[in-house]
């Protein structure tokens, strides 16, 4: 089964995904941003540790930004926590977010092409978490408008590719 899980901010979608995982026997967590600097920032350190106490310890955790390799090399179930720290992560390494789009991006949806790819190949269940933009207001800055972008058009890739969609709002789940 492939799955992917989206909403806002705060809205329980990483909760509603490991909850889901719970009975797998093996479970690889794909931690797709960059290592937090939690020395100086203790509020994520805080964040951090309230979403690893809730996994079980015998889940794996990989931090990467390589998706493909990440699903490929995963034995049993996986979890991608989340497309949206992913896009930007890349957009970082890439340095995109004050160069020209089209100098870079086609980079990223070769990335992309290559995840999608994993996931279909992937014979366990793959789900993958993201936040849903686009139903505020238009972001001020360009950069804010890439991501908005950029994300929207990945989650509709990733969705493409799995059996659910699932939105998550206040903690209540719906299938769409």
């Amino acid at each position: 089964m492939k799955v992917l899980i989206t909403g806002g901010v705060r809205s329980g979608k990483s909760f509603h995904a490991e909850s889901l995982l719970l009975a797998e026997p093996r479970v690889t967590y794909v931690a797709p941003g960059p290592a937090a600097d939690v020395d100086n920032d203790p509020e994520w350190a805080a964040r951090i540790a309230i979403h690893q106490a809730r996994r079980p310890a015998h889940w794996i955790t990989v931090e990467t930004t390589d998706l493909a390799t990440a699903i490929k090399d995963a034995d049993g179930a996986v979890l991608v926590d989340c497309l949206g720290t992913w896009v930007a992560t890349t957009i970082d390494e890439l340095d995109g977010w004050d160069s020209v789009r089209e100098d870079w991006e086609p980079v990223l949806f070769e990335r992309l092409d290559a995840a999608l790819a994993a996931i279909a190949a992937h014979d366990a269940t793959v789900i993958a978490v993201t936040n849903e933009v686009g139903m505020s207001v238009v972001p001020e800055r360009r950069s804010g408008r890439v991501f908005r972008d950029l994300l929207g058009t990945v989650n509709q890739r990733v969705a493409e590719e799995c059996e659910d969609v699932l939105l998550v709002v206040a903690g209540r789940v719906l299938k769409l």
